[in-house]
């Protein structure tokens, strides 16, 4: 899968695309993060990729002609691929979303930056509009690295045991992961539930499922 993130500010993104589960994902060839600077694709001398808005208003909002020629220039059209808006005026992303998104080998998430973007970037040029949340960010950065991360981690074989997908939360719609512990047992006088001791893989699995799905009652029994 490549995923390619449009921008003006490529070094807020840069360094985290070659991060963690996402660097190693780039390392093993199972995903390509590209980042791309907006700047670069721009026809004016002073790399100007913003101006005021039409019917007056506040600030400035991006272009469309630098997002044109940067999507013509690096959408792969011979494969399937995905255009996504970042604004906070566009659909909620779930985990569903990124299930849906993994199926697609090229990813192209176009960052919004001050007051937005022309509209006739959402309406021609990309397939959807997304937001992670309903609040106001200074840019689409985060919400761009958010997807990338929960898209390529359900990749085959990005993460280390491929349980890790099938046992987390949101796995399912409303489902929530069961509590974690570690060592030591026993720190500041808090005590690890003590079936997760036990060894029985029946009884772990049952405290599991339970804390799953009702995570406080169960915690409180064990404390009991």
């Amino acid at each position: 899968m490549k995923i390619e993130i449009l921008t003006i500010f490529p070094k807020a993104v840069e360094n985290y695309m070659e991060t963690s589960i996402l660097g190693r994902a780039q390392v093993n060839g199972i995903a390509k993060c590209n980042v791309h600077n907006l700047r670069d694709y721009t026809l004016s001398k002073h790399k100007k990729i913003d101006d005021t808005p039409y019917g007056g208003g506040a600030g400035m909002v991006l272009q469309i002609e630098p997002i044109d020629r940067a999507l013509k220039k690096i959408t792969d059209k011979k494969s399937t691929n995905r255009t996504i808006v970042l604004s906070a005026k566009g659909k909620r992303y779930t985990q569903a979303d990124a299930k849906r998104l993994k199926n697609y080998n090229q990813i192209i998430l176009i960052c919004g930056r001050y007051e937005g973007i022309d509209e006739r970037v959402t309406n021609h040029l990309a397939d959807e509009e997304i937001s992670i949340g309903d609040y106001v960010l200074t840019g689409g950065e985060l919400g761009a690295m958010v997807i990338a991360d929960s898209v390529v981690r359900l990749l085959p074989k990005a993460l280390g045991n491929k349980e890790s997908v099938t046992q987390e939360s949101h796995k399912e719609e409303g489902y929530k992961e069961h509590p974690q512990y570690t060592k030591p047992e026993i720190y500041n006088g808090w005590a690890v539930p003590k079936v997760l001791l036990s060894g029985d893989h029946k009884k772990i699995a049952q405290w599991q499922e339970k804390a799953s799905a009702y995570k406080k009652s169960a915690c409180d029994e064990e404390k009991e």
